[in-house]
């Protein structure tokens, strides 16, 4: 008998949970497939729901490749979303009851129907309250992505008040797709209509906690509805339940500046520590995983919420309040107070009463709206990936992945300052764009870093100023007007790692054409290349784009970070890279590090910029990094490899690893391999 079938058994005898989220998902061995597979349509059925998909198809076809007045791409997205759908549940066997199946034919009816109204000219969608599904086409992989909305019966399409707009963020839902999405959010509201407002649902690209690929849905979303609607950027909120609690926390802490409240209900707001009491799972990671915990750990980050009011929720007796606990006691170090609304005698659910106090809260923190330029800034971060708070931007860090924190705040009484504290950072800039400067146009303005005196300005006669700073090895900080990052490679915003980075960006993958090194490495590569290409579309729910090594273009290196597979002698771009990336990679050895690996046996995983174009990434080998195992829980979702690592192909892959890290280390701040390995 297997370890899970032990599991389920104890379980039925004791009854202890059977599903998710228990030790029965702590089996590496025997991982359940996320998202599950379906039921089994009749030939009958099936027959039926592809006849009518191909009539979508065909309408699309013919309003897109229309010689007529082509109608709006993003209206064609609004109709190409339903036939997504419904084309994702078909090939990937997603259907998990018979009501789906009837959920599927309304959603060709709603496409066929919009496709008859955009050849009439009449898209009413565009201009309808209640529940709409719309859609927007990603950046990263080319396809189109759904959202819902809930407009409220208040808001006017002919006037010029802009309104605001709730983020909310659903919960896990193992069995929920686009299909099941689409359906949803087309015949159920929530549960915080706005009257006058507009609340945002982002899909999130699935079940991943609003992270990776799922945070930029939910800012591609944003912006497509900052297109189409009147949204006051000053009011827009972030909030969700459950996972989206937990998506809900790390929005915040990384962008506080962009939203006027937060309101995270349960969910998770950390790896370890949730891990271990909700899922009862014994960690032993890796260091270099450990510390990748930091890009999404949201405790270390708590001090960024000074600039964010949270209004946090738990029910008293939901197992999933350790979130807000966790923040709280973080937010109590930092000498803020956490309010933390709790549901009283209430498991995973919002209370109605705690709803009330809630609404009430955020209400009141609509009227005074985000703060656009505070006084005093506070800001940590651990990446260059989140950069920037208001008028102020880190471009370096002494090292990522360290605990990095600037403390910028105006004195205008007296003689004006800006006084300045630095802790981990290596350059920075102030930008008050136009009307902004808090100081006098007549005045000058002392400039204070860790309490010397590096220079006075004047702000311009717009009240505006902007400056930035680059500090020295001894720690004595000079002016500077140069481009931040015309000295050389170095790790920087959007170009600072890891691996999983790439793929937040466009990206595209490269397949080789070319004879490889051996069989063996043959092997894995496709394997690793194909897995990755279906696990993006199962588990992110895009599309790869795919090109042959030999039909890279000029505008590939443009527009793409170049997802590389093979090895030298099979892809052509690795082969023209090579010689500028910190790899040695030969017919006998294979080494990032000062040891050599044999080649016929290790692979090198590895993301750099593109000596063909610094300013986007290269990866070798590796889609995305967390895999199989890691689907079971959200919280599971972080970063596996650093920067680089060597892959022993001896040991097959599994539902953690490609196979035994044998080598793995982060680049220095330079992209150079870490003195300190040799």
């Amino acid at each position: 008998m297997s370890a899970r079938a032990r599991y389920l058994l104890i379980a039925l005898l004791f009854g202890l949970p059977a599903l998710a989220d228990g030790p029965q998902d702590n089996l590496v061995d025997n991982v359940r497939q996320i998202p599950p597979p379906g039921i089994e349509l009749s030939a009958e059925d099936r027959e039926q729901l592809e006849t009518r998909l191909q009539q979508l198809s065909t309408e699309l076809k013919q309003l897109t490749e229309s010689k007529t007045p082509r109608p709006p791409a993003d209206l064609l997205d609004d109709i190409e979303i339903f036939e997504r759908a419904v084309s994702q549940a078909l090939k990937n066997n997603e259907f998990y009851s018979p009501g789906d199946l009837k959920n599927a034919h309304q959603l060709i009816d709603t496409g066929l129907d919009r496709v008859q109204k955009l050849k009439q000219g009449n898209p009413d969608w565009t201009h309808q309250t209640g529940l709409v599904v719309r859609g927007y086409r990603s950046k990263l992989d080319g396809t189109v992505q759904p959202y819902g909305l809930e407009i409220g019966p208040d808001y006017r399409f002919d006037g010029d008040r802009k309104v605001r707009c709730d983020l909310w963020f659903h919960g896990r839902g193992e069995r929920s797709l686009e299909l099941q999405f689409l359906s949803q959010r087309m015949r159920s509201k929530g549960q915080f209509p706005l009257e006058g407002g507009i609340v945002l649902h982002p899909y999130g690209r699935y079940s991943n906690a609003f992270k990776f690929a799922g945070e930029v849905d939910v800012l591609e979303a944003l912006e497509d509805v900052k297109r189409h609607y009147r949204i006051d950027e000053d009011r827009v909120a972030v909030r969700g339940f459950s996972m989206g609690g937990a998506g809900c926390w790390q929005m915040a802490v990384h962008y506080p500046d962009l939203f006027f409240a937060a309101n995270p209900g349960a969910g998770f707001s950390e790896t370890p520590e949730f891990l271990k009491s909700f899922q009862g799972e014994t960690l032993n990671p890796p260091w270099f995983e450990e510390r990748l915990w930091t890009l999404y750990d949201c405790p270390g980050w708590c001090e960024n919420l000074r600039h964010l009011p949270t209004v946090a929720y738990s029910g008293e007796i939901d197992r999933q309040k350790q979130a807000a606990d966790v923040m709280q006691a973080a937010l109590a170090e930092k000498g803020i107070d956490l309010v933390h609304i709790i549901g009283p005698d209430t498991a995973h659910k919002i209370h109605p009463d705690s709803n009330q106090l809630i609404a009430e809260r955020l209400s009141r923190l609509e009227q005074l709206g985000r703060e656009r330029t505070p006084r005093r800034i506070a800001f940590t971060t651990y990446t260059l990936k989140y950069n920037s708070l208001a008028w102020l931007t880190v471009n370096g860090l002494k090292e990522h992945w360290r605990q990095s924190r600037i403390e910028a705040v105006v004195v205008d009484s007296g003689e004006p300052q800006l006084d300045i504290a630095i802790d981990g950072i290596t350059d920075f800039s102030i930008d008050f764009p136009s009307g902004t400067c808090p100081f006098d146009v007549q005045s000058k303005v002392a400039v204070l870093i860790d309490g010397e005196q590096v220079v006075e300005v004047k702000p311009q006669s717009d009240r505006s100023f902007a400056a930035r700073f680059v500090g020295s090895a001894e720690g004595h900080w000079t002016l500077v007007d140069t481009n931040p990052f015309s000295q050389g490679l170095v790790k920087r915003h959007e170009l600072q790692g890891p691996i999983d980075d790439a793929f937040m960006q466009p990206f595209l993958f490269v397949r080789p054409t070319g004879k490889f090194l051996n069989k063996k490495v043959e092997t894995w590569v496709n394997a690793e290349m194909e897995r990755a290409i279906v696990q993006w579309n199962r588990h992110m729910r895009g599309d790869v784009r795919i090109k042959d090594d030999t039909e890279i273009t000029d505008e590939d290196l443009q527009n793409f970070n170049l997802i590389l597979w093979g090895c030298p002698s099979s892809n052509a771009v690795i082969q023209t890279t090579l010689g500028d990336l910190p790899l040695r990679w030969t017919a006998e050895g294979v080494a990032v590090s000062s040891k050599t690996y044999e080649a016929g046996s290790h692979v090198p995983i590895l993301i750099h910029p593109n000596p063909l174009n610094p300013d986007r990434y290269v990866v070798l080998n590796s889609g995305f990094t967390y895999r199989e195992y890691d689907y079971l829980n959200n919280a599971r979702q972080t970063p596996k490899l650093p920067d680089w690592a060597i892959i022993d192909i001896e040991t097959p892959p599994n539902s953690r690893w490609p196979g035994k890290v044998v080598d793995a280390d982060l680049f220095d701040e330079s992209w150079q391999v870490k003195a300190s390995r040799d």
